[in-house]
Parts: structure tokens; C-alpha cells; sequence
């Protein structure tokens, strides 16, 4: 697994703490381990989850785009945000997720890695903490990976980012499709799309998408939004209706 680590790095152009494989593999060891009791994977075999999880979660440092202080919004098992972490030390990194057995599992995963410092752990919705004056647009970087289609990702993320800041969706082969359609709510949330940036991952045939977005103005009050209406109505309507 060390090799395949420090190779895949180097194959995506990564220059990489010494300790990252180690750090890596110690948190294989306990995702695996918990996985038997909290549904945290279903990829668990070490080739797929060094390729499928690991280094996919790194691909975000190639962009340029990931600051100092990063929010990870439904983290679930820790990806990309405690692998980021990982990899840069001195991130202020926050993980969000909306299920607290995930939570309990995250900071076993810090413990394990020794990357306690610097992690804040959010046991919330995401609508709820963009809502909070403590999180709303206090991050240089939101990233979220599969958790929901980009009009809703973007309701969810961009809040959370300041002003001048990135929101970085980890998508697949669908990304240009779901960016078409949430484009009239980006523009309503603050954000300008800068590019979607293409790659691929290391060991796979897999072609990876990362659409980035700039936020370049406040986000309205009015969002993010909770309930049925963040589902049923569009935000570009809801903002019209207000």
C-alpha cells in the first residue's frame, strides 16, 4: 500500500509529506475496522480505496484553489477532508456531517493519523451551520464529494465561503451536465464558475471532475435554505419571489 501511495502521488504531480502513506494507511487500518459496525464504505479493498479515496481525495491540491482554513461539507468517512489534511499540516480544516456516529468515527481518524490539531468537528446540517453566524462565510475553501447534485451542493457550500474564497465540487462523468443546471443558482449564491478542471486518477481508467467556483459576492440572507422548499423550488425562483 506505502508504494502504490508514494507512486500515486507522484504520478498526479504531488510533492507529499514523508509521513503521508503512513498516515494513510493507519486510517485504512480503522475505516476498515469500523465499517463492520457504521456504514461508512463500500469500497474497502486497499487497491480501490487508495485509488477511489485517497488519491482522488488529494486531486483538490492541484486546482491552487485550497487555502488555510477548508470546510468538508458531508464528509462522511473523512474525503476528502481528512486526507487533505493529512497531506497539509498547517490546514484548519472542519469536518460537517449530519450523522454523529460518523462524527465519533472522525476524530478516532484524526487520533489514529495524529492530525488532532487544527480539526474542528461539526455535527450538523449543512443548512443549519450556513445559517450560523460562527460558520457563515468564515472558510477559504469549502470542498464536499458525492453528496448531492451541484444546484443543491452549491445551496449548501457557498454560504460557508468568504468573499474571494472557493467552493471545490469533486464530481464524475455527469459534473457538466449538473453545473448546466445549477448555474442560475450560483450566480444567486455569490459565485462565478472559473473552470472545471479534468483529470485522471492514478491505477484507473477513471476521469475525475472538479468544477470551481469563485465566490465573488455575498450570498442573500435568505439562503441556504431548510426544508422542502431548498428542494421543490429553485433558488434562482425563490430569490425572484422574494
Amino acid at each position: 500500500m506505502k508504494e502504490k501511495i508514494i507512486n500515486g502521488c507522484k504520478e498526479l504531480k504531488l510533492d507529499m509529506p514523508d509521513d503521508l502513506a503512513d498516515k494513510l494507511i493507519k486510517y485504512y487500518d480503522i475505516l476498515i475496522e469500523r465499517n463492520k459496525s457504521v456504514n461508512l464504505t463500500r469500497i474497502t479493498e486497499p487497491c480501490d480505496v487508495i485509488t477511489k479515496h485517497f488519491l482522488d481525495s488529494l486531486t483538490p491540491l492541484l486546482t491552487g484553489c485550497v487555502g488555510d482554513k477548508v470546510i468538508d461539507v458531508g464528509t462522511g468517512a473523512g474525503f476528502p477532508g481528512l486526507v487533505l489534511k493529512a497531506a497539509m499540516p498547517q490546514m484548519q480544516l472542519t469536518l460537517l456531517d449530519s450523522l454523529n456516529k460518523r462524527i465519533n468515527f472522525l476524530k478516532d481518524a484524526a487520533m489514529a493519523m495524529d492530525i488532532t490539531s487544527g480539526i474542528e468537528f461539526i455535527h450538523s446540517r449543512a443548512e443549519d451551520a450556513g445559517l450560523s453566524n460562527i460558520y457563515r462565510e468564515k472558510y477559504d475553501t469549502a470542498v464536499s464529494r458525492a453528496v448531492a447534485n451541484m444546484r443543491t451542493l452549491s445551496e449548501w457550500c457557498l454560504p460557508l465561503v468568504r468573499v474571494g474564497g472557493y467552493f471545490l465540487a469533486l464530481k464524475g462523468p455527469l459534473a457538466q451536465q449538473e453545473l448546466t443546471d445549477a448555474l442560475p443558482a450560483i450566480e444567486v449564491l455569490g459565485g462565478e464558475v472559473e473552470r472545471v478542471f479534468s483529470l485522471d486518477i492514478p491505477y484507473t481508467d477513471l476521469n475525475h471532475k472538479i468544477i470551481i467556483v469563485k465566490k465573488v459576492r455575498h450570498t442573500p440572507p435568505a439562503f441556504p435554505r431548510k426544508g422542502k422548499k431548498a428542494t421543490e423550488i429553485p433558488v434562482e425562483k425563490a430569490y425572484k419571489m422574494k
